[in-house]
């Protein structure tokens, strides 16, 4: 029923920046609480930003906190994650997520429908 499309990743220079764009189609996206998560090679699947369905409450991984912004657009049904400063380490597949029945967490079994990710690759 709900389907999601990220855009927007690439490759970028250390300190750089780069908007994440998540499509989302099959619903109104003010029904859902949204989330942002990626994934290295190799490593778990973790939970970056998340926000309610009135935008009210929000979070971030202590990794992230002060360099990424997570933002809705329910108008638009579009979702953005800003990041900043990128490091290294940030490099992953990002992926957006749907959640109707919690309000904002960073645990990927808490959300309904995913999105295939976009690259994220942070290099000199």
């Amino acid at each position: 029923q709900v389907q999601l499309v990220e855009s927007g990743g690439d490759l970028v220079q250390p300190g750089g920046s780069l908007r994440l764009s998540c499509a989302v189609s099959g619903s109104s996206l003010d029904a859902y609480a949204i989330g942002w998560f990626r994934q290295a090679p190799g490593k778990e699947r973790e939970g970056v930003s998340c926000l309610s369905k009135r935008g009210v409450n929000g979070a971030y991984a202590d990794s992230v906190t002060g360099r990424f912004t997570i933002s809705r657009d329910n108008a638009r049904n579009t979702v953005y994650l800003d990041m900043n400063s990128l490091k290294p380490e940030d490099t992953g597949v990002y992926y957006c997520a749907t959640s109707r029945r919690v309000q904002c967490v960073l645990r990927p079994t808490a959300y309904d429908y995913w999105g295939q990710g976009t690259q994220v690759t942070v290099s000199s």
